[in-house]
């Protein structure tokens, strides 16, 4: 059996669930999200928590079991709270603003770079050189940031380029003549 299935999802207060057959459908305060769960794994109900259960003792079973009881949790998550995801640009002359549904990259190329800001997904700029994305979907959050982290990833020298806020970069020595 999965450990991770072995855990129960809590429901806070304030997050109301539907299930439906296979479609698990789940409604918070900042908006609303579904799961079609595999044939696989099966979830029950109690009170205010979830359990998952794998229905045959396969190693496929266990690992969806697993796996489904972790993005449910995940959207418990972003619906009651939220993901946000912070990105730093360093570099001289390197910015970031948003306009309406676009965020306007300046990155060293020789053109500006526009980002179309995808639907669910709310992008903001406090300064030039922050970015933070945040929505309620967990997979939709970091693909967003890491699809703006592509544009310019940084580099091991200077350490130019767009970075997660979190992330260290290991610097290279330059060359010695």
């Amino acid at each position: 059996m999965s450990r991770i299935a072995n855990n129960p999802v809590v429901i806070p207060g304030g997050v109301d669930i539907n299930i439906d057959g296979q479609l698990v459908t789940v409604k918070g305060g900042k908006g609303e999200l579904s799961h079609e769960i595999h044939s696989l794994v099966n979830m029950e109900r109690e009170d205010n928590s979830l359990r998952f259960k794998s229905l045959d003792e396969s190693k496929s079973a266990n690992a969806l079991a697993g796996t489904t009881r972790a993005i449910i949790q995940n959207i418990v998550t972003g619906v009651s709270e939220g993901f946000e995801r912070k990105l730093t640009i360093v570099g001289v002359g390197y910015r970031a603003q948003v306009q309406g549904n676009i965020l306007n990259l300046t990155l060293g190329f020789s053109h500006p770079v526009n980002f179309e800001i995808p639907e669910g997904i709310i992008v903001e700029t406090p300064s030039q050189t922050e970015v933070v994305v945040r929505g309620i979907d967990k997979q939709k959050v970091g693909q967003v940031a890491a699809e703006i982290r592509a544009y310019r990833p940084p580099e091991p020298y200077k350490g130019k380029g767009v970075r997660y806020a979190d992330e260290h970069i290991i610097r290279k020595e330059a060359k010695k003549s």
